[in-house]
């Protein structure tokens, strides 16, 4: 079954340097940069946005699973972090922990596969997959011509 592309349109507010307007379908949410950082913090920072996003399909997947199941889940928290990390190679690594508490009268077994299930988001395997970003320019749109101006009404004559 093929899959419609997801569109997300994001454009500059003119708010602040930084301000972004994201439309998805019938939504629209701000993004913007800390103050620290020359942003208006007028919303979450797009690393932020991007830990939201796993975090609320690690959340919607346990949930799906623990339902289909019929298991005894009552709530799903996941809080995330980023951080840049230099390994022994010196080489930089994005590093996000995903801290899941799960609530209700689950037996260890049952944890430990939901913790497992968590793996499986679509987002964690996005991100795992090192996903081919390919960036392609819109073409130019053709510029709309001002209104000609109004024709200036004739001047009298100077008087002498």
């Amino acid at each position: 079954m093929a899959q419609h592309p997801t569109k997300v349109t994001v454009r500059e507010t003119g708010d602040g340097r930084f301000t972004q307007e994201i439309k998805t379908g019938s939504h629209v949410l701000i993004a913007d940069e800390p103050e620290d950082m020359g942003g208006l913090d007028s919303g979450p920072a797009p690393y932020d946005m991007l830990l939201a996003a796993l975090g609320s399909c690690t959340s919607m997947t346990i949930r799906m699973y623990a339902d289909q199941k019929k298991w005894p889940l009552e709530s799903v928290t996941v809080e995330l972090t980023h951080r840049k990390e230099t390994g022994a190679d010196n080489i930089k690594r994005d590093v996000i922990t995903r801290e899941i508490t799960l609530e209700g009268p689950l037996d260890d077994t049952q944890r430990q596969r939901l913790l497992e299930i968590a793996n499986k988001c679509p987002i964690h395997k996005t991100l795992e997959s090192k996903p081919d970003i390919q960036s392609v320019l819109a073409p130019v749109k053709p510029q709309t011509a001002a209104p000609a101006d109004k024709p200036k009404p004739p001047q009298k004559p100077p008087q002498i």
